[in-house]
C-alpha cells in the first residue's frame, strides 16, 4: 500500500515537466551569466535602482547562500539575493534580481494575489506535512475521515501552487518592463534577461501541475474519483 505504481502514472507528466524546467533554468541561467550588462550593474545594484526609481526605498537587500535561493520576504521587507546574483553584473543576475524587486513592488502596491499567497503560507506549511500523515494513516486504518482530512490539507497546497502562478508572472512582467525604463538594461538586453525569467516561470508551472495530479491521485485512491475504492 505504501508503494503504489499507479501513483507514478498520475504524477509522471508533472515529474517530466519539472525535470525539463530544472534543466532549462540551469542552462539558461548559465548561458546569460556569461553576458555582462552594458550598464555594469550588479544584481544588487539593479534591484536597488529599480526599487528607487519606482518610489520604494524601505526594502533591505541582503546576500543569501545557495544557488538561485533568491526571494523577497514581505514580513521584514527584505530582498535576499544569492551570491551568484548579488555580486554579478550579468544579464542572468539582473533578470533574477529585478524579478525579486518586482515582488517588493507588488507588496508596496498591495497586489492582491501576493497578499493572498502570503496569508496562505502558514496553512500551506501545515498542510504539506499533515496531508501525508493523515492520508497514509487513514489508508492504513481504513478510516475515511482521516483520508478526507489529508485530502483537504493537501488541497491547500494545491491552491497555494495555483495562486503562485499569477504572482510570479506579474513579478516577471514588472521586471521586464521596469528594467528598461529604470535604465538598467537596454531593449536588446531585456530580451535576453527575460529568457531567464521565462525559464524560471516554467518551474512554477511544473510545480502546480504536479500538485494537481497528486491531488487527483489522492481522490482516486480514496474512491472519490472514477469509482476507485479504498482498499
Amino acid at each position: 500500500m505504501f508503494f503504489d505504481p499507479i501513483y507514478f502514472l498520475f504524477i509522471g507528466p508533472g515529474m517530466v515537466l519539472a525535470l525539463i524546467a530544472t534543466v532549462k533554468v540551469k542552462s539558461t541561467f548559465a548561458r546569460y551569466s556569461e553576458v555582462r550588462a552594458a550598464s555594469g550593474m550588479t544584481g544588487a545594484e539593479a534591484a536597488r535602482q529599480m526599487l528607487t526609481r519606482n518610489g520604494v526605498t524601505n526594502v533591505k537587500i541582503e546576500r543569501a547562500s545557495g544557488f538561485l535561493s533568491d526571494h523577497y520576504d514581505p514580513t521584514s521587507r527584505t530582498l535576499r539575493l544569492s551570491e551568484n546574483v548579488y555580486d554579478s553584473p550579468s544579464l542572468s543576475a539582473i533578470g533574477v534580481a529585478c524579478h525579486e524587486a518586482g515582488h517588493a513592488l507588488q507588496h508596496a502596491s498591495a497586489y492582491g494575489w501576493l497578499g493572498l499567497r502570503s496569508s496562505l503560507v502558514p496553512a500551506t506549511q501545515i498542510g504539506s506535512m499533515g496531508s501525508y500523515i493523515f492520508f497514509l494513516a487513514g489508508m492504513f486504518m481504513h478510516n475515511p475521515k482521516m483520508i478526507l482530512i489529508g485530502i483537504v490539507l493537501f488541497s491547500v497546497t494545491v491552491v497555494f501552487s495555483l495562486i503562485t502562478l499569477p504572482v510570479e508572472w506579474d513579478a516577471s512582467a514588472r521586471a521586464k518592463k521596469l528594467m528598461v525604463s529604470s535604465g538598467i538594461v537596454n531593449v536588446r538586453e531585456q530580451e535576453d534577461a527575460g529568457r531567464v525569467l521565462n525559464a524560471a516561470f516554467l518551474t512554477y508551472v511544473a510545480s502546480a501541475i504536479t500538485a494537481l495530479l497528486t491531488l487527483l491521485y489522492y481522490l482516486w485512491r480514496a474512491g472519490l474519483l472514477g469509482g476507485r475504492r479504498n482498499d
